[in-house]
């Protein structure tokens, strides 16, 4: 898999230099390169205890990225999920460390906890005061001796940071880190490995299956499981926190892992707070990439029962912009819409036959959402087909209100529901399409030229024609056969659809900025859902 890096060996020392190119002075780095890759606080004077952290990269922001005032004093870099040596971590312990003392941070990995300990001892052989505390969240493998550290780490970092910045002395810091190791509790879960700069990938994952517990490192998890969605995705990680944690209210970390949307991490939020612990959750950290794994399509849930001086150490004001912040979870609160834009209820009537009618193209739509999607990834994002089918399953939902006896209001009906629930230039111009032929119906047209006025109208405002590679191309010549019956509409419709696979030019919609070769021998997605709605309705 290709990969935005030079080479494999420079890859860290560059992404740091990266990082402090752009830190506007705040963020520094000891001369120790290419072994010694140490982040320095800028404007460190040692008059206050230090934290230090660090461990193998991979896991960005962490730690570097978490280096500033009121967080972390200094970050040791190792290669891509390696422990840095001892020399490294001695060098940022001797480089930051004054009188106030030096309190090291280390995830419970055992090449972290050797390196890092032995580097303690030496420092403390040169007269250095220097705590060490072992962050051990993850929950898992309850049956390990010695949990794995994960995110829950950044919980210590942010309330000791805070009150090393406060001026605490150095046994008040560590005490406070480790009653935050005692209370945090980590876990994650991904549908795929990770991908480490320059190693083939492993394939462990099997499409299908999400991994549960899986390490930072791309370690396997406790178990794979079969995956449904977001929903049950998180049911499954609040499960095992659910056994792990107690009553009162707690913070929640929301971690992406590096590979994951926004929009996805915003749908795992929403399971969060709606879930069985939800009602346990008084803040929350993110969602945001904290301690990633790289590329990884995963996340992490960390949880840590707060106090109000907890609260007030997390919430405290950073300036790193890795850190997002403390929020608190609060109900959601729904404003009315505006005049003019509250729904208008048409009255309601039945008619069998149409309502019959409606319900099998809507059908058609749904059955035709991957195969729809799949042409449309080949001349634009790939969602015409969930956006035709999520069109078709609302008006499904509201066949109820639509007043299928009169058809010139049904056609106004129509417009204004996809106007509300059909997103993208497709939504607002079938819209137009359906509202003008409602008003078209409305002065004595019949249904084939009321249609037509609909589509002219569309084509004015869209300015797509025939010949454009758009959904006209099928639209057009069917709406004109359409006096002949529906076999002649339905043959019309699939012509001008196969048509389309030999337009090297798209003059319309999202397929005019793609260039000729994508486009070659695919039919436009949205002429080819004309053709089988009228194919359906000759059959």
């Amino acid at each position: 898999m290709a990969q935005f890096i030079n080479k494999r060996e420079n890859v860290v020392t560059e992404a740091i230099d990266g990082l402090l190119a752009v830190s506007g002075g705040s963020l520094v780095r000891l001369d120790g390169y290419p072994h010694i890759r140490v982040v320095l606080r800028g404007d460190w004077d040692k008059s206050q205890v230090a934290l230090v952290s660090g461990g193998g990269s991979g896991h960005e922001p962490a730690h570097a990225g978490f280096v500033g005032k009121g967080m972390l004093t200094a970050a040791v870099c190792g290669d891509v999920f390696a422990s840095p040596s001892v020399d490294a971590v001695l060098a940022g312990i001797l480089a930051v460390t004054g009188p106030a003392g030096c309190l090291l941070i280390v995830k419970n990995y055992t090449g972290d906890r050797l390196n890092f300990g032995l580097a303690a001892e030496r420092a403390r052989a040169f007269g250095l005061n220097v705590n060490m505390v072992i962050v051990g969240d993850d929950v898992a493998l309850p049956d390990l001796p010695q949990a794995r550290g994960v995110a829950g780490t950044l919980f210590v970092h942010k309330i000791a940071g805070a009150l090393a910045q406060a001026g605490a002395d150095l046994e008040t810091v560590t005490a406070a880190a480790r009653r935050v190791i005692a209370g945090a509790k980590s876990i994650g879960m991904s549908l795929d490995t990770c991908t480490v700069p320059g190693s083939p990938k492993e394939d462990r994952i099997p499409a299908g299956m999400a991994e549960l517990g899986l390490g930072i490192h791309g370690e396997a998890g406790v178990e794979q499981i079969a995956f449904v969605n977001a929903k049950t995705a998180m049911g499954s990680v609040v499960s095992k926190l659910a056994a792990a944690i107690g009553d009162g209210p707690h913070v929640a970390l929301i971690n992406n892992l590096g590979g994951t949307s926004a929009l996805e991490m915003s749908v795992l939020t929403h399971e969060l707070i709606a879930s069985s612990i939800g009602n346990r959750i008084s803040h929350v950290v993110g969602p945001a990439p904290m301690m990633t794994s790289l590329d990884m399509q995963g996340f992490s849930i960390s949880l840590y029962p707060a106090d109000e001086a907890d609260i007030k150490a997390l919430g405290a004001p950073v300036s790193m912009a890795a850190w997002p912040g403390l929020s608190a979870v609060k109900p959601i609160r729904i404003e009315m819409l505006p005049d003019g834009l509250t729904p208008i209820t048409p009255q309601p009537s039945n008619h069998q036959e149409t309502r019959d009618f409606l319900i099998n193209c809507c059908k058609v739509l749904i059955s035709a959402e991957e195969d729809l999607n799949a042409l449309d990834a080949k001349s634009g994002d790939g969602d015409t087909g969930s956006t035709l089918a999520g069109a078709a399953r609302a008006l499904i939902s509201a066949i109820d209100r639509l007043p299928l006896s009169d058809h010139t209001q049904l056609y106004r009906a129509i417009g204004q529901e996809l106007s509300q629930t059909m997103g993208g230039s497709s939504g607002v111009l079938l819209a137009i399409f359906f509202a003008a032929a409602g008003d078209a119906a409305s002065s004595g047209l019949p249904m084939a030229d009321s249609l037509k006025a609909g589509l002219a109208r569309m084509q004015e405002i869209g300015g797509a024609h025939l010949g454009d590679r758009t959904m006209v191309d099928a639209l057009s010549p069917a709406l004109d056969a359409l006096e002949k019956g529906f076999l002649p509409a339905a043959e019309a419709a699939r012509a001008g659809a196969n048509l389309t696979a030999t337009m090297l030019k798209a003059k319309a919609g999202r397929a005019a900025y793609i260039n000729a070769k994508q486009l070659e021998g695919h039919i436009d997605p949205g002429a080819e859902a004309v053709a089988r709605l009228f194919e359906h309705l000759a059959a």
